[in-house]
């Protein structure tokens, strides 16, 4: 079946957009083989530019690729999550404490409006549209931070976690109302002007509170 898509875009931001949307979503499960040759087919494009885009989503950490298998939807790895998670703490936490001075109140209004979203999401749960609510609400924070090689950091560390992010919430939403509370108290410390280091502080437990339940989980889950 032929799918449209727009011709404003390259053919190779096409495949990128309707693999990467099938893999959030999804629809293209952890381990999913993808036969380059078909979504060729159903974009109604050659190989070339899907290609090109599993090579991007391979960068992004999307997928892998396997000898005499191809692509694949990654598999979360704990080991890989769990490094990850721990370095983006430390330079997440730095980075937010670093921009705390440099916030406005348009910023930090813009962060409680993201979070009072997240909270009115906790009754009816939506873990995807929590997900990328949460990440907004992080970025609100840590993309003012004045030293670039921290926030480059911070953003590798949120493109490594792709795997797993979008299937976190998911996978523990009793997670999220702890997650949110602790969104106010960091807003609090930065509105009240606390000392960096325990902006630093909060923001890095609050990182690592998320990956310490995420693993029990699973640990749980695998008994």
């Amino acid at each position: 079946m032929s799918t449209t898509v727009s011709p404003t875009i390259s053919k190779s931001e096409q495949a990128y957009a309707y693999i990467h949307d099938r893999i959030v979503n999804h629809q293209y499960t952890p381990g999913y083989r993808l036969v380059l040759g078909t979504i060729a087919d159903e974009l109604d494009m050659s190989v070339v530019p899907v290609r090109e885009a599993i090579r991007r989503l391979e960068a992004e950490g999307f997928v892998t690729f396997e000898r005499n298998v191809g692509a694949r939807v990654a598999v979360p790895d704990e080991s890989e999550y769990v490094y990850t998670m721990q370095t983006l703490g430390l330079v997440e936490g730095s980075a937010i404490a670093l921009a705390a001075p440099l916030l406005t109140a348009d910023d930090l209004a813009r962060a409680r409006s993201l979070n009072d979203r997240l909270r009115r999401l906790i009754e009816h749960f939506d873990p995807h549209e929590f997900t990328r609510l949460n990440q907004l609400f992080h970025a609100a924070l840590y993309e003012s931070c004045p030293n670039p090689h921290i926030l480059d950091l911070v953003h590798r560390g949120w493109r490594r976690l792709p795997s797993v992010r979008d299937s976190t919430f998911a996978y523990i939403p009793e997670r999220a109302a702890g997650s949110v509370d602790e969104h106010d108290e960091i807003l609090r410390l930065i509105e009240s002007d606390a000392p960096a280091l325990e902006i630093e502080l909060a923001a890095r437990t609050h990182r690592w509170r998320t990956m310490d339940q995420f693993v029990a989980a699973r640990h749980h889950a695998h008994r």
